[in-house]
């Protein structure tokens, strides 16, 4: 409940004439000028590199309609377009797609080596970490409680390093690059690890060490992926009955004072009754943030509704392409003027790290344009169309989360892939899954799921109704199987390395179900 003192803390921050809630307060007047302004900073600042050259990016800065010059004279760019210069602003050059050298780079996917790594301007690390201050302001100030204020942040950031290869540089997940650069009155009064453990480079054992050193601490706040906080927060109740001689199985009995859990990385949603159960406490907050190596992008604002704000003012332009369009060679692109809620799209970004009309993977949908509140619907990758059934990664989830509303099921990690027709079986999408708590009855867990996608996918439902598709097919794992296959799969495994949810292709399923059959002989 909002204390007298949270109260008047969240109505003095609501209206300060600075700082972050001030930034939100700014781009919430006045979203459509927000953006626009920042398009022509952006340009006008990177007009004498070799992009801005390349585009005529000062042309575009002095049109009256910068936006519609900039759709009309700067393509869409994935990482491919990017690369070659990626690996050379890594090798030193400076005034290539952003003003001067950057020194900083994030692991997107994949590895340092072969993987997506993109540039991290020092102005991007500061609009980042305004952002995540602002979160917490805004969740004072909303939540009226300023209890998590007075103990320690346990987050959960990913690893960096120099990078051996290009000397002078950083390189590493985007979480590490914002934790190296947090500002000092928060290391000293607030963080409960220091960064020499939080960057352990051996994922179990940077893991074991986070848990004997904050096992006493007073831990007010969490900020982590939510599927890597189910690993630690078992550990901390492990390692805790085991110092103590007790037998509590909730963190609450750990750290009694734990008021909010920041999340991001993964939806929330699959992970969020786990997490209370084992936590434990019925008072506990969430807030969940939407946050990639090219930017942080939105945040919750509201606690009553898991829809995030689109921030507006956090060096990213931002343009949107419809999905049903992404396949064309060159699809309309739309402003927030032009965006509808409920429809897919999938965002391009132009952002203070150099990044131009750059797509970002992910797919959302607007639920809200005044103010612009979105949804994470998924990956633009994560839809299987093999058979004509065109189901998304966000209807998988909601299928899966209906499964277990009313079978009581708690579900860890999955993977969906096809299944083709063989002797006697319609093809199907087959589920792997590593229960936390199984259903009774997987044959009514499986057909919870098919009604469900039958209910919100046409395509869907006509196949099973013609019976050209069965339903699904659910394959329960030992636990442990998927983090035996991250393992075996990624040269290190880091809290933002993620379990892929759906591929067209059988060689991620196949693997894990190697794997299984391995654990359970």
């Amino acid at each position: 409940m909002p204390t007298v003192l949270g109260s008047i803390l969240g109505s003095i921050l609501h209206r300060l004439p600075f700082g972050p809630l001030h930034t939100v307060r700014g781009f919430r007047q006045d979203p459509l000028g927000t953006q626009e302004r920042l398009l022509r900073d952006l340009l006008t600042r990177a007009a004498a590199t070799e992009w801005g050259r390349r585009y005529g990016f000062a042309e575009i800065a002095r049109a009256r309609d910068v936006v519609h010059a900039f759709r009309q004279r700067v393509p869409l760019h994935r990482y491919e377009d990017l690369h070659a210069d990626a690996v050379r602003i890594r090798q030193g050059a400076a005034d290539v797609t952003w003003p001067g050298r950057i020194r900083h780079f994030a692991v997107s996917s994949g590895t340092a080596s072969q993987g997506k790594v993109l540039p991290v301007s020092r102005e991007m690390l500061l609009k980042n970490r305004a952002f995540s201050i602002g979160v917490g302001l805004n969740y004072l100030a909303v939540s009226g409680r300023p209890g998590f204020l007075l103990g320690k942040h346990l987050t959960l950031p990913g690893r960096i390093e120099e990078d051996p290869q290009y000397p002078g540089t950083l390189v590493g997940e985007v979480s590490g690059l914002l934790a190296d650069h947090a500002p000092a009155f928060t290391r000293l009064l607030y963080q409960a690890v220091p960064n020499e453990i939080a960057f352990l480079p051996h994922w179990e054992r940077k893991l074991a060490a986070i848990v004997d050193r904050t096992l006493d601490q007073d831990i007010r706040m969490l900020v982590m992926v939510p599927s890597w906080a189910l690993v630690l927060l078992r550990q901390v109740i492990d390692r805790y009955n085991e110092r103590h001689g007790t037998r509590v199985d909730t963190v609450s009995a750990v750290w009694p004072n734990l008021q909010v859990f920041i999340s991001g990385g993964v939806a929330l949603s699959s992970y969020r009754h786990l997490l209370e159960e084992l936590i434990g406490r019925p008072d506990l907050d969430f807030v969940e943030t939407y946050g990639a190596s090219e930017g942080f992008f939105s945040f919750q604002d509201d606690l009553a509704d898991p829809a995030m704000l689109l921030h507006l003012d956090n060096g990213v332009f931002f343009e949107f392409v419809d999905l049903r369009d992404l396949h064309r060679p060159d699809p309309p692109r739309y402003g927030l003027a032009e965006v509808e809620p409920g429809v897919r799209y999938a965002p391009f970004i132009s952002t203070c790290s150099g990044l131009w009309a750059y797509g970002v993977g992910d797919v959302l949908r607007f639920t809200s344009t005044d103010p612009y509140k979105i949804v994470v619907a998924g990956r633009t990758s994560e839809m299987i169309d093999k058979y004509g059934e065109a189901v998304f990664g966000e209807e998988a989830r909601a299928a899966l989360q209906e499964a277990c509303r009313q079978t009581g099921a708690r579900v860890r990690d999955y993977h969906v892939a096809p299944r083709p027709a063989s002797l006697g079986h319609l093809p199907t999408h087959q589920w792997l899954i590593e229960f936390e708590r199984p259903p009774s009855d997987l044959r009514r867990f499986a057909d919870v799921m098919d009604r469900y996608l039958q209910d919100v996918n046409r395509h869907y439902q006509i196949r099973r109704e013609a019976r050209a598709f069965d339903r699904p097919e659910i394959v329960p794992l030992p636990r442990g199987t998927f983090y035996a296959w991250l393992k075996q799969t990624k040269d290190r495994v880091s809290g933002q390395t993620k379990v892929p949810r759906m591929s067209e292709e059988r060689h991620i399923a196949d693997a894990v179900l190697t794997l299984a059959g391995n654990k359970q002989g």
